[in-house]
């Protein structure tokens, strides 16, 4: 069943008398449990398609249907309970809040949803121990490094049991060996919790542990491949 659909979408932006596509008529599904990753240049639209997947823009026109659900069609309220309930974010720059505790920062999600304090605690340190921080529970962001910040911020994305994670750029702010150690997780998440996961990056690399490839430019899709079939692609070019 495809967890997401997306039909015919389009985002125009009005620069004086000329208008631009960020999205020009792009339609793609993806299934339940597949690891998708989201690649192309700076302006070639794979940001601008993050944001309406995470319902956070909205395109010009368009279809998007979220495990069945019409999302353009829904209303504010609406849009935040699906954001909360059926999407985790994990973002470049972690957006850890920095006077507060690993667990406190992985209990955020839960507060909004009125889910008791006892209750809380007990899948923030479930979600901790499975990024391999539950001795770090009462650090501040300032006590960690960069990739123990990243797995703080997978283990809010996935304490509310979302089934769709959304990362955009993961491992941007991360050297090597860490963003190797950080998308292992992913895989984990994706092989192990069966949750589907969608990443934007620009690295080849990082694309490679992933099992699908959506290639953008000038704001459609060019290519739509399995991995093994997007490398022998990529080493054909190089």
């Amino acid at each position: 069943m495809s967890l997401i659909t997306v039909k015919h979408a389009k985002k125009m932006y009005k620069m004086g008398d000329e208008e631009f596509f960020a999205l020009n008529d792009v339609s793609f599904s993806i299934e339940e449990g597949e690891f998708v990753a989201i690649m192309g240049t700076s302006g070639s639209g794979k940001s601008t398609c993050m944001n309406m997947l995470g319902t956070l823009d909205k395109p010009t026109s368009g279809e998007y249907y979220l495990d069945g659900a019409d999302v353009f069609s829904m209303t504010p309220d609406e849009l935040s309970d699906i954001r909360n309930n059926k999407i985790g974010f994990v973002f470049q720059g972690f957006n850890l809040i920095s006077r507060t505790s690993a667990i406190d920062n992985v209990c955020m999600p839960m507060i909004y949803k009125g889910i008791p304090e006892s209750e809380r605690y007990k899948r923030a340190r479930e979600a901790l121990k499975i990024v391999g921080l539950e001795n770090k529970e009462n650090n501040m962001p300032s006590q960690m490094s960069g990739g123990q910040q990243q797995r703080v911020a997978i283990a809010r994305a996935i304490v509310n049991d979302a089934p769709l994670i959304l990362a955009d750029e993961p491992t941007g702010n991360l050297d090597t060996k860490t963003s190797i150690d950080v998308m292992e997780f992913f895989v984990n998440l994706n092989q192990k919790f069966g949750k589907t996961v969608v990443l934007v990056t620009h690295e080849p690399d990082i694309a490679e542990y992933t099992k699908r490839i959506l290639k953008f430019k000038d704001g459609q899709i060019v290519s739509d491949l399995p991995k093994e079939e997007w490398i022998k692609q990529r080493n054909r070019e190089t």
